[in-house]
């Protein structure tokens, strides 16, 4: 008898993850029954990843409305998903990283006494207001899972220090590598300058931090004529205003809308720096031989500082400006981030996972 699994992811960043999961799963269609569910939080940008790897969800909860608070996430998602977990009856529940969503659905299912699987789990930075609310949310999630399919050998040891029992955590490596090789295969277009790529969305930075963001790339494209930055700029309105009241007239800024993955994947080959508050592009660039700086106070991602393909630089004008001056001025430590081996996987993940849950689900 086939062993149903229900995914349930909702943003962008969460659909690239469980892509690569879902399509093996489907390759073992005889043992694996998949039920998609999405709760539509990135509407447009979720949309277009589901169609990159032809993926259509059984359900959509359409839970987004104008102006929603975290909490609206949570009963919206609770709500719209407990008729599915009734009706389906799933074997196990997969969730991917640290949402509101994914936390309501693992929560949900721990209510209803169905087996949850946990894929990125194990990240941490040790401080509940960074990055928030994504810190609380993966801990509450490894609270009620029953597997953890945690990415490095750090989110391993995280785990083992919380307690959980050994026999439930399975060392995969990162999905998003598996999803970052198949869209990078596409052909790079050069660039005729060096182009710097910069992503800013974080809620913890809104206000004075995110404008000191600014205002440090605004002062790199006034002293380096010859780099261009592209800014795909996150469509939170509160990210908008600020980005466009200090970026907006800049000469060699470009500030453009939100990209689908495919080609955000290829401007970050093309890319010479990356300038970031984002944790999966802390994960993907490094596959790209392409150095980041972090625009974060903490990181849950301590293994591609230790690695040396990212640093952090923090919030304040003055570090963000003078890492990013260090990195376009001098060579030798440009080449070095560069060359460094990207530790979050080989492109295996998502088989390995699939093959956990066809031994623990189908034995």
């Amino acid at each position: 008898m086939k062993k149903k699994i229900m995914f349930v992811f909702g943003t962008r960043p969460e659909a690239i993850k469980m892509a690569p999961v879902i399509q093996e799963a489907n390759k073992h269609s005889d043992k694996l029954k998949t039920c998609i569910v999405v709760t539509g939080q990135h509407r447009h940008m979720l949309d277009q990843v589901l169609k990159l790897f032809k993926i259509k969800p059984d359900y959509d909860l359409e839970i987004m409305t104008a102006n929603q608070t975290l909490a609206d996430i949570i009963n919206r998602t609770l709500v719209g998903l407990e008729k599915l977990l009734i009706k389906e009856k799933p074997d196990l529940l997969l969730v991917q990283g640290d949402t509101s969503t994914a936390f309501a659905a693992a929560l949900l299912a721990f209510y209803y006494k169905v087996a949850v699987g946990h894929v990125e789990a194990g990240l941490r930075t040790f401080d509940k207001w960074r990055p928030f609310p994504e810190e609380i949310n993966r801990k509450l999630i490894s609270a009620v899972a029953d597997l953890h399919f945690a990415p490095t050998k750090t989110s391993r040891k995280n785990l083992l220090a919380e307690k959980v029992d050994p026999k439930t955590i399975y060392l995969t490596g990162n999905t998003v590598i598996d999803a970052l090789l198949q869209a990078a295969g596409k052909k790079t277009i050069k660039s005729q300058q060096r182009m710097i790529l910069v992503t800013m969305h974080r809620r913890e930075t809104f206000g004075r931090q995110q404008k000191d963001m600014c205002k440090a790339l605004l002062r790199l494209a006034q002293d380096f004529q010859d780099i261009e930055i592209i800014f795909p700029v996150h469509l939170n309105p509160k990210v908008r205003k600020v980005v466009h009241d200090i970026l907006g007239k800049g000469r060699n800024i470009k500030l453009i809308e939100p990209l689908d993955y495919e080609p955000f994947v290829q401007l970050m080959k093309k890319a010479y720096l990356i300038i970031t508050d984002s944790g999966g592009v802390q994960e993907e660039a490094p596959s790209l031989g392409v150095p980041v700086l972090v625009m974060r106070e903490k990181t849950e991602r301590p293994e591609a500082i230790k690695a040396g393909t990212v640093k952090l630089v923090g919030v304040e004008e003055k570090d963000i400006y003078n890492s990013a001056k260090q990195l376009l001025t001098d060579k030798k430590r440009y080449n070095k981030m560069s060359k460094a081996v990207n530790p979050y996987g080989d492109g295996y993940a998502a088989r390995r996972i699939v093959q956990v849950l066809l031994k623990r689900t189908c034995e």
